[in-house]
């Protein structure tokens, strides 16, 4: 359930989520914007813009946040695994788990439609949404504040340890199968049990059609990379 309280102005209060943010904003309204879904907004006859122009933002400026942060990495990192860990770092499991951490899903203006389907727990509208407030502080603040978030919340040096650690077995059969040429794999997903909070995931890693692995984690992505490490077990000699 929506937990926000008015301010006596009639606006919606923040100051928790700010406190999360490390931030407070100057403009409000580029924080409500941020967490209003078009449901919302077309309910009200669009009276209030929604979160998509601000994600459209946030999305290009993650992603330079990102790679120059990997560019400057120490080590460096070759431009095809710096490739493949933004990819990975800006994922939408990536955003959803900040979220999560944020507690979006309660701060969120959503439509009635919207609240009864279950979108204040949907994954992809808090993902977008998280990259919508890296725009909001971006515009709010520049882009030192919106840096500074992005650091703090994705590119500390566990994350980046352990984007290095999920690609291992995926790139490295990637790359031991490519070496006779084009090949095509595929994850797919062949189980999931248990309650939400501590779910099980197995996955299959399909190579040009056939299956060459199943695995199992803690979500989609050890899963999957667990699949291509029983693969690898089977095609090393």
């Amino acid at each position: 359930m929506n937990s926000q309280k008015r301010t006596s102005a009639g606006r919606l209060s923040y100051a928790k989520l700010e406190e999360k943010l490390g931030y407070t904003f100057r403009d409000a309204s580029l924080l409500e914007t941020a967490l209003t879904h078009s449901s919302y907004s077309n309910e009200r006859h669009n009276a209030f813009p929604c979160y998509e122009r601000l994600e459209f933002l946030g999305d290009s400026i993650l992603g330079f946040i990102t790679a120059e942060f990997l560019y400057r990495h120490d080590p460096p990192i070759p431009e095809g695994r710096m490739t493949r860990l933004r990819a990975e770092l800006v994922c939408e499991q990536s955003l959803y788990g900040i979220a999560l951490e944020l507690e979006l899903g309660r701060y969120m203006r959503l439509g009635h439609g919207e609240e009864n389907s279950g979108g204040r727990q949907r994954k992809s509208v808090l993902a977008d949404m998280v990259e919508a407030i890296i725009a909001a502080l971006y515009l709010d603040c520049g882009l030192e504040e919106a840096k500074r978030f992005v650091t703090e919340h994705l590119l500390s040096r566990a994350e980046i340890s352990e984007a290095h650690r999920m690609l291992d077995y995926k790139t490295e059969l990637q790359e031991l199968v490519q070496q006779d040429g084009e090949v095509s794999i595929r994850y797919e997903e062949v189980s999931e049990s248990g309650p939400d909070h501590n779910k099980t995931f197995t996955f299959r890693v399909v190579i040009n059609g056939t299956p060459a692995g199943e695995g199992s984690g803690r979500t989609k992505k050890e899963a999957e990379q667990a699949a291509a490490g029983k693969a690898l077990e089977s095609l090393r000699p």
